[in-house]
């Protein structure tokens, strides 16, 4: 997993509520258990309006989806995540999540921030006026800046420091090996045995 300090990029406004893990990446594009291929997938089912944000060539290159209340509710579906992360986004962001997404994308690298409703209203005006409007989220400050703007947000310390250091939790458990092995060493003579038969 790369490591995640500060980003500066531009940002797609997504004015849409409620987007459920099936419309991030519907399920007949979800291939389980592979990461190849699941951009494709991302909003398939709102790519055919030729008006879609994804579809607007000043949007090419954005690395920040600013979307609506209530961003990846519904299923587990990890997918959502891999799609949005080959699809080039590296944050969301959005007044709220779904509560499963919100761990998956911080397990996996993908930053979801969560802003007051008018922040991401103002934000929504600022890349449609403007699509090249610089976005600065920053993880060290827990901090997104635009325009003369700077909102504050918060990530759990554990998932903040994985992510600022660029690696996921078997990774964070692997620090301790050295004390899992004398733990594990420890304990052996203490485990019930079963006797012979004979």
């Amino acid at each position: 997993m790369n490591r995640f300090t500060v980003h500066v990029g531009t940002a797609l406004p997504l004015r849409r509520s409620n987007v459920d893990t099936d419309q991030i990446i519907p399920a007949r594009f979800v291939p389980y258990f592979q990461l190849t291929g699941q951009g494709n997938g991302l909003f398939a089912d709102w790519r055919d309006d030729p008006a879609f944000a994804t579809n607007q060539p000043q949007y090419q290159g954005a690395t920040i989806l600013v979307a609506g209340n209530e961003f990846g509710t519904g299923s587990s579906r990890e997918s959502a995540v891999w799609a949005l992360q080959k699809a080039g986004f590296l944050v969301v962001l959005a007044p709220r999540f779904g509560d499963i997404f919100r761990e998956n994308a911080l397990m996996r690298g993908l930053l979801p921030v969560q802003l007051p409703a008018l922040a991401i209203e103002l934000l929504w005006a600022l890349t449609e006026a403007d699509p090249s409007t610089p976005v600065t989220v920053d993880l060290e400050t827990q901090q997104v800046r635009f325009a003369d703007r700077t909102e504050e947000f918060e990530v759990p310390e554990a998932a903040r420091r994985r992510l600022l250091d660029g690696t996921d939790t078997i990774g964070d458990t692997l620090r301790h090996e050295a004390e899992i092995t004398l733990h594990e060493r420890a304990r052996r003579p203490l485990l019930p045995r079963t006797r012979s038969a004979v």
